[in-house]
């Protein structure tokens, strides 16, 4: 339903520099996953990356909640897939799905909040929310 991705300039991400966007919500019965979109090289040093990830409904406040999202283990590499030396990781941040209460357009902000600043080794940061399709009745 919506996607957009943010590229990180020379893959050094600065706590300063916000990936920020907006998406329109009309439907409010249906249910949704909410998706970081994180895409970065074999040279990252960490193998989790702390955010600030903000959302805004229509009509109210910016809500910013900092999360942790881990990225690979020592033992098993990284998580998600990857090309050479570029790995992609689509992470769902809600849990489960989830119903958005109003409609209109939302807009979100990602900062990254390491203690590296600017963070090296990050390509491009995103949000990805997808329509959950309803379950088929018995």
């Amino acid at each position: 339903m919506y996607e957009k991705n943010t590229v990180i300039r020379d893959h050094a991400w600065k706590s300063a520099f916000a990936a920020s966007g907006t998406f329109s919500i009309s439907d409010t019965l249906s249910y949704y996953n909410i998706y970081l979109v994180l895409r970065h090289t074999d040279a990252y040093r960490y193998n989790n990356i702390w955010l600030n990830i903000g959302l805004q409904p229509p009509g109210d406040s910016l809500y910013v909640q900092r999360t942790d999202i881990r990225l690979g283990t020592d033992a098993g590499g990284w998580e998600g897939t990857g090309l050479n030396d570029i790995w992609e990781l689509r992470k769902l941040l809600n849990g489960e799905p989830q119903r958005f209460k109003k409609p209109g357009i939302y807009s979100y902000v990602i900062r990254q909040a390491m203690r590296e600043d600017p963070l090296k080794g990050v390509m491009s940061v995103g949000l990805r929310i997808e329509k959950k399709e309803p379950r088929p009745e018995n």
